[in-house]
């Protein structure tokens, strides 16, 4: 891994751990709080790829897990984790990635609806999936219960979507991070 990579996963953590300066907003259905957070995953993996923006959310989550209060509302230890937010607090890394492998992919013909429709599926669709299994384990509830419990959170997760998505083609253009793929084929950074 070169420095350039770790510098770019220790700042798209960072950028996680600042969005926690908006202030939650808590929803009384499950007690899954509205934050700006989620878009720290967006962003990671939108403009540094798979495996810089998976690392990048990984080492958020560890930070958080040791006790760093990086959490929306000054919370953080192990104790999050069994929550009703720890599913989505994991999902950030797996949207990341998701986000950031189909950026990749699709790095030659992205434009805003198709940078739209990848960080939707990404960091809402994938996050909402997972997230909602662990709202129906921790809440007792079923899945499609816990589903609809995020009815709440859509119309700010679409805003956060645009926002990564504007965000991440005007990087793209100014100085682009990922480096694209052809199908099959490793990136030129997945190597050494």
């Amino acid at each position: 891994m070169r420095t350039r990579d770790v510098v770019l996963i220790a700042l798209f953590a960072a950028i996680t751990a600042a969005l926690a300066l908006f202030p939650p907003l808590p929803l009384s259905l499950t007690g899954v709080p509205i934050t700006a957070q989620s878009l720290g995953p967006m962003l990671a993996g939108s403009i540094v790829g798979w495996k810089r923006g998976t690392l990048s959310q990984l080492l958020f989550l560890a930070l958080v897990a040791v006790g760093l209060p990086l959490l929306a509302g000054g919370t953080g230890g192990l104790g999050v984790f069994p929550t009703v937010n720890g599913g989505y607090l994991i999902g950030w890394a797996i949207t990341a990635g998701v986000i950031g492998w189909l950026y990749e992919r699709f790095w030659n013909r992205l434009n805003i609806a198709v940078a739209i429709l990848i960080v939707a599926f990404g960091g809402i669709v994938v996050l909402y999936a997972l997230g909602s299994v662990w709202v129906a384990v921790v809440a007792h509830l079923t899945y499609w219960q816990a589903i609809a419990a995020n009815g709440p959170f859509l119309i700010g997760d679409a805003v956060k979507v645009v926002i990564a998505a504007l965000i991440s083609l005007g990087v793209k253009r100014a100085y682009p991070v990922i480096e694209p793929r052809s199908p099959g084929k490793p990136a030129a950074h997945d190597h050494g």
